[in-house]
């Protein structure tokens, strides 16, 4: 089978973790053998790559094509309006890549779109293969079916698409749910969770790392992006009421001068670390040196963090939204908190410090998280699509 994998969610130059998870799935779909790829990881149209421009002049510098992991990429430039243009986007997506697509597909016979999440992306990618005869399947990853469908034309345009599609998957359980309710078959959903990489995130030699990063006593570690939706606010709230608890902050984004501020205000900025965005084979050092990993989301798909974490032998301690309950199962794994607020954060973390699962059961619960199943859960979705009879492969009821 040859995949055309879709999305503006993979890692690039500029952006070296940037979906990362969906690159980890595709290669261990490749791996496998009866698949062959190549990916379409369009990059917003921006004339400048000086430095003064930031984040914008470093996307306009990624490289028009890239080979990674022996999987060609392909960065194409659409035109995007910030802001005011985003209605237009999966549109000007669709214009933009139209023809290089068509391109690819001449040149390299294209079985199935896989496109990841479903706004812009996967409404860009059921125009093309609707124009192009090629058949797609779209994976719902998170904000995309838990938030961006409360826009009324965002909305219209994902329940289209995914009427188009001659597949969906959703990461979790919880994200068919949205579907559902707009109107889809749950029958045309399939539920394939993301997997872990077990030989990257592994337990480290845990008193060496500590003395590394010069930790003693309790330590809490929070890993994601610096936006609000992340919580790291609210973890911070919470570590003020843990005295001599040690956090430990990962990532970089807009919230950063803001939570640096709140720390100062709660008087625990000597007990926070900002350790910025920091490269994914330094995790491991991150989470086996905690105590345990805190997610305070107010919505998420699949946490990738919660199983990264889990398999360096840390617990989690996780906001109870979407499809966290799916992957926190067990006293194993950590535990879960609601309501979504400092106080109960405080309190699940001072019952798991004061009683934490063994390290090593920890690590055996994430060892039932490895890609093979989900890959093959894609390959037998694919395989029945492209083996369906001709009357099954269209689905148009409504209009884009």
């Amino acid at each position: 089978m040859r995949v055309l994998t879709f999305t503006m969610l993979f890692p690039n130059p500029a952006q070296p973790a940037f979906g990362i998870f969906v690159e980890n799935r595709l290669r261990h779909l490749v791996a496998n053998g009866q698949v062959t790829a190549q990916v379409m990881a369009p990059v917003p149209w921006f004339p400048f790559t000086h430095p003064r421009f930031g984040s914008w002049g470093r996307l306009a510098a990624v490289p028009r094509r890239e080979e990674r992991h022996g999987i060609v990429v392909h960065h194409p430039r659409f035109l995007a309006v910030p802001k005011v243009g985003t209605a237009l986007t999966p549109l000007l997506m669709y214009a933009g890549l139209r023809d290089e697509v068509r391109r690819l597909a001449t040149a390299h016979r294209i079985d199935i779109i896989d496109a990841h999440y479903f706004y812009p992306d996967g409404v860009a990618a059921a125009l093309l293969g609707r124009e192009l005869g090629i058949p797609v399947v779209i994976t719902g990853r998170g904000t995309d079916l838990n938030l961006i469908p409360r826009h009324p034309l965002a909305r219209r345009q994902i329940r289209w698409a995914a009427q188009q599609a001659r597949g969906i998957i959703t990461v979790c359980a919880a994200l068919a749910e949205p579907l559902v309710r707009m109107g889809i078959r749950r029958e045309k959903i399939t539920v394939l969770r993301n997997g872990i990489d077990l030989k990257r995130f592994q337990p480290q030699p845990r008193d060496l790392v500590r003395a590394e990063l010069g930790l003693d006593g309790p330590v809490l570690a929070s890993v994601g992006w610096l936006i609000r939706r992340k919580g790291h606010h609210i973890v911070l709230d919470a570590v003020a009421r843990l005295p001599g608890v040690t956090l430990l902050i990962v990532g970089s984004g807009p919230e950063g001068g803001a939570l640096a501020a709140q720390a100062e205000r709660l008087g625990i900025a000597g007990r926070v670390r900002f350790l910025g965005q920091l490269p994914h084979e330094r995790l491991p050092d991150i989470y086996s040196a905690a105590d345990a990993l805190v997610l305070a989301s107010d919505r998420e798909g699949w946490a990738n963090v919660l199983l990264e974490s889990m398999a360096c032998g840390t617990p989690v301690i996780a906001s109870d939204v979407w499809g966290t309950a799916e992957a926190v199962t067990s006293p194993d794994a950590g535990v879960l908190f609601a309501p979504l607020d400092a106080a109960a954060l405080a309190d699940a973390a001072t019952r798991l410090l004061a009683a934490p699962p063994d390290r090593a059961a920890t690590r055996a619960y994430a060892e039932h998280f490895s890609w093979d199943e989900t890959t093959r859960g894609q390959i037998r979705l694919f395989s029945s699509i492209l083996h369906a009879p001709a009357a099954e492969r269209r689905d148009e009821t409504v209009r884009p």
